[in-house]
């Protein structure tokens, strides 16, 4: 990894943080860095309240979309919500079913199937809707793209609602109701929603139409903080706030799905963490391994004790999806080394055989070992069906558009997106995007950067200072949890490996007479060249562990360079 220091901000900036809100200077400066100048914007990022939360009604087209909810509900119209297979599409479906079910029975939740319908809003989907007799469909985290599908529901006396986050073409679907804060002409003040965070505005929109308290929609920031964590959408301003709230939640009084999917979680408290590497995997397995409809029932039930069918079954799946993706990745690894892609600006792979729900989460295993865009494929019948991941700085979606006449389908964000191409045009394909990512992308860019905020002494560090970088939380994407470089440690006798076939590193670091410990994931095999080095310099987090009755301070050992 190349180390790269955040910028110092302003000093007087530093210094007012310091005199109004009584810290040190470190945790002034990392306050800076995240944008907070002044007391007032402090007391906003450390007490996150849902007043703070934007009127809903500044969304474009908010106002015809509640007119039309509430003329379908006052007709006896049936409704359908059309949601997507992934974590913010299911809690997406969820949230606006239960709470619509309050007023109306005719809402029918509907999920396509990833391998038979694929992504976004289906024609089948859309039959479906015609035989059940449905005369609205509310489409969520999905249908900025369906101009065709939604002119085909039209055709059928149907009209549709789309809420979406995903990025719009020049054309917008000819629908009653479009939100999404992404389209050009939508004034809406913060667009870094995903799927299920429109669907919150729009029943806040719906909630202050009927005159209820507002502050009942708190119970529902469970299911929307679940979704932006997993969404991987920046974690500030409105999403900061729903996911501080819905934390909240979940730690208090989590519905009985989500209390299903912590079951095996041991620690004290859940975090964004919890929710990425618990529960959000096991949401996506469903849709991935089976149908997402098993995720969506566990998360609507009411009782616990309905939650145990389900929860078991996707648990097993799970267990499943992680055996699968396991074994495709090897199998990826072993042709990125035949064919010595690592040299590459990016790495293909496909086998006609590996399982479609699974390849994504191997694209982002083949990043994490070689850092460059990353495309696994599959197929099905003549066509190659993929995702894609990217790395800082590379835009795999313009990339995928700019070979758009090579693909029959494609759609995503910058980082991730997905297409399907037909079998006689993989090599042509291929080398397009060769050529494209060979003349963007830097060299420079192929070596991962980790990005500290500040380099301190190990001497500073305290339960005091620990608290007060806890509560910057909740930590993802454009507020990450705070990263330290400190130089020139010294282990002492007690490091040692740790873990399954000794992989971890545990280390011991002594400082102003004080130890100091940490843990470094999967550097088990540089214990000798540790114990032999003059020391080294670290990049960490900082975190609390209990013992056997005691609690201590822990560095998380981001990287590690010795001397």
């Amino acid at each position: 990894m190349r180390w790269e220091p955040k910028p110092i901000p302003n000093d007087e900036v530093i210094k007012l943080l310091q005199s109004q809100i009584g810290v040190s200077r470190g945790i002034s400066i990392i306050l800076a860095q995240r944008g907070i100048n002044n007391y007032e914007r402090a007391k906003s990022f450390f007490r996150p309240k849902f007043n703070n939360l934007h009127d809903p009604f500044l969304m474009k087209d908010m106002e015809f979309a509640t007119d039309r909810i509430n003329r379908a509900i006052n007709n006896e119209e049936k409704i359908l919500i059309y949601g997507d297979y992934d974590v913010d599409g299911v809690t997406s479906t969820a949230l606006l079913t239960t709470f619509l079910r309050q007023k109306t029975n005719n809402i029918f939740p509907y999920i396509p199937n990833r391998e038979t319908e694929g992504y976004g809003v289906s024609v089948n989907g859309i039959n479906e809707a015609i035989k059940k007799g449905i005369s609205l469909i509310i489409s969520i985290d999905c249908g900025i793209k369906a101009l065709e599908e939604v002119e085909y529901a039209k055709s059928n006396n149907i009209d549709f609602i789309i809420c979406d986050h995903h990025l719009p073409e020049s054309q917008i679907p000819n629908a009653i109701a479009v939100l999404d804060p992404k389209r050009d002409d939508c004034k809406y003040p913060f667009k870094e929603l995903c799927g299920c965070g429109i669907g919150f505005k729009l029943i806040q929109a719906l909630c202050l139409e009927w005159g209820m308290n507002t502050q009942q929609l708190i119970n529902y920031l469970d299911l929307v903080s679940l979704a932006t964590v997993a969404d991987q959408v920046p974690l500030c301003e409105e999403n900061r706030i729903i996911t501080y709230l819905g934390l909240k939640q979940i730690n208090k009084n989590p519905r009985p799905g989500i209390k299903a999917l912590l079951s095996d979680f041991k620690g004290d408290k859940i975090s964004t963490s919890t929710l990425v590497f618990k529960v959000s995997p096991k949401v996506n397995a469903a849709g991935r391994m089976r149908h997402a409809a098993l995720a969506l029932e566990l998360l609507m039930c009411e009782k616990l004790e309905d939650t145990i069918n389900p929860s078991k079954q996707i648990s097993s799946i799970n267990a499943e999806r992680r055996e699968e993706d396991k074994k495709t990745t090897e199998e990826a690894l072993v042709q990125i080394k035949l064919k010595e892609e690592e040299s590459f600006s990016f790495t293909l792979v496909y086998n006609d055989n590996w399982h479609p729900g699974i390849i994504g989460i191997v694209a982002s295993r083949l990043i994490e070992k070689y850092y460059r865009p990353t495309i696994v494929l599959t197929k099905k019948d003549q066509y190659y069906i993929g995702s894609a991941r990217s790395i800082k700085g590379f835009d795999i979606y313009k990339a995928l558009k700019k070979c758009s006449n090579l693909l029959e389908q494609f759609g995503g964000h910058k980082y991730a997106a997905g297409l399907k191409l037909h079998e006689s045009k993989l090599e042509l394909f291929k080398n397009e995007f060769e050529e494209f990512s060979n003349k963007n992308i830097s060299e420079k860019q192929k070596i991962k950067t980790s990005i500290y905020d500040l380099e301190i002494s190990l001497s500073e560090l305290n339960f005091n200072f620990f608290k007060i970088i806890e509560q910057m939380g909740p930590f993802g994407p454009n507020n990450l949890k705070p990263i330290f470089c400190s130089r020139n440690c010294i282990s002492t006798s007690q490091t040692r490996t740790v873990g399954k076939d000794n992989q971890h590193l545990q280390v011991y670091i002594k400082s102003k007479n004080k130890i100091y410990k940490g843990i470094a994931f999967g550097r088990g095999d540089i214990l000798n060249k540790i114990n032999k080095s003059k020391g080294f310099d670290i990049l960490y987090s900082i975190e609390q562990n209990s013992w056997n009755g005691n609690t201590e301070l822990q560095l998380v050992i981001v990287d590690l360079k010795l001397k």
